[in-house]
C-alpha cells in the first residue's frame, strides 16, 4: 500500500510564506497571559471568541450551520459560531451553494436564502458580473445590524462566499463611521469576493480596511476564483492567507483547523 496522501494548509501572511501552520508567526503576535492572582501553573478558563458567521448566497440557516459543523466542531471551546443567513428568500434553489434543490416544502430555517440580487426582476445573484442593481442590500445591511444589537457582543465575524463580501462591507461601513456596525476585533472571509455594482458604496472598499484578517480560499474553486478572493485580500493590511487544494467550501481538516486556532490565539483573553 502506498503512503496516505496527507492534507497540508498553505499560509501566507505579509511578505512571507509559511508551510505547516504549528510555526506560523503572525500579525499582532498578541498571547494569552496568566490572569493575577490565578494559581501557579494554572491558566484562567477562557471564554470562547464569539463569532457572527453569515451564509452564503442560497444557503439556509439551518444548511450553513450543517456546513460548518465540522469547523464548529475544531474550534470548540475556542470559538463560538452564531449563523445567520440572509434576509431573502431564493425560490429557485438550483444551484445552492453546499446543497441542492428542495423537492418539499421546508421550515424557515430550511428554507434557502441570499443577501442581495444581482437583477431587477430574478432572484439571482453572480458575483462575477457587473450588475446594474444590488437589490435588496439595504435590507441585508439591516439584518446584519439588527443582529449585532440583538445577539451580539461579538468578538469576529466570519463570512462564507456573498456572506463573506458582505462581512468586508460591514466592516468597511463600520471602518467608515457607520455606528451600526461597529468594528470586530477580527474577520475570517471564507471564498471571499469583492461586491460588485451600484448601491455598494465600493469607493469604501477601496481604501485599506484596519482589521486582523484571515482570508480562507481553494485552489479549485470554480464558483469564486481564487484570484477573486486574493483581490478581497488586498484589500486589508496584514492580511493571512490561507488555501487549501479543494473547492467552493469551508475546510476545517487538521491542517487548517491548527491555522484557524493560531489565527485566534491573537484574541483569548
Amino acid at each position: 500500500m502506498g503512503t496516505p496522501a496527507r492534507s497540508e494548509a498553505r499560509l501566507r501572511g505579509g511578505a512571507g510564506i509559511w508551510f505547516r501552520p504549528a510555526y506560523i508567526r503572525f500579525p499582532l503576535g498578541e498571547r494569552l497571559l496568566p490572569v493575577p492572582g490565578a494559581l501557579p501553573g494554572k491558566m484562567a478558563a477562557q471564554q470562547p471568541l464569539r463569532v457572527l458567521a453569515l451564509a452564503g448566497f442560497r444557503q439556509s440557516e439551518r444548511g450553513f450551520r450543517e456546513k460548518t459543523g465540522a469547523l464548529r466542531k475544531a474550534l470548540r471551546g475556542r470559538a463560538e459560531l452564531v449563523c445567520l443567513s440572509g434576509p431573502h428568500l431564493v425560490t429557485d434553489a438550483a444551484g445552492a451553494e453546499g446543497a441542492g434543490p428542495d423537492s418539499e416544502p421546508c421550515l424557515p430555517e430550511e428554507q434557502p436564502r441570499g443577501w442581495w440580487f444581482s437583477e431587477q426582476e430574478a432572484d439571482v445573484f453572480n458575483a462575477l458580473s457587473q450588475p446594474t442593481v444590488c437589490r435588496g442590500l439595504e435590507e441585508a445591511l439591516g439584518t446584519v445590524a439588527q443582529a449585532l444589537k440583538k445577539l451580539g457582543p461579538f468578538d469576529g465575524l466570519l463570512g462564507f462566499s456573498q456572506g463573506a463580501a458582505l462581512a468586508a462591507l460591514v466592516c468597511a461601513l463600520g471602518q467608515a463611521g457607520d455606528t451600526r456596525f461597529p468594528l470586530p476585533r477580527f474577520i475570517i472571509l471564507v471564498s471571499g469576493f469583492c461586491p460588485r455594482g451600484l448601491g455598494l458604496k465600493e469607493p469604501i472598499l477601496q481604501g485599506p480596511l484596519l482589521l486582523p484578517s484571515l482570508h480562507v480560499f481553494g485552489d479549485t474553486d470554480c464558483v469564486i476564483p481564487s484570484q477573486e478572493s486574493m483581490q478581497l485580500a488586498s484589500r486589508f493590511t496584514g492580511a493571512i492567507t490561507l488555501t487549501h487544494s479543494g473547492g467552493h467550501f469551508i475546510p476545517a481538516a487538521a491542517a487548517q483547523r491548527q491555522a484557524y486556532l493560531k489565527f485566534l490565539d491573537q484574541f483569548a483573553e
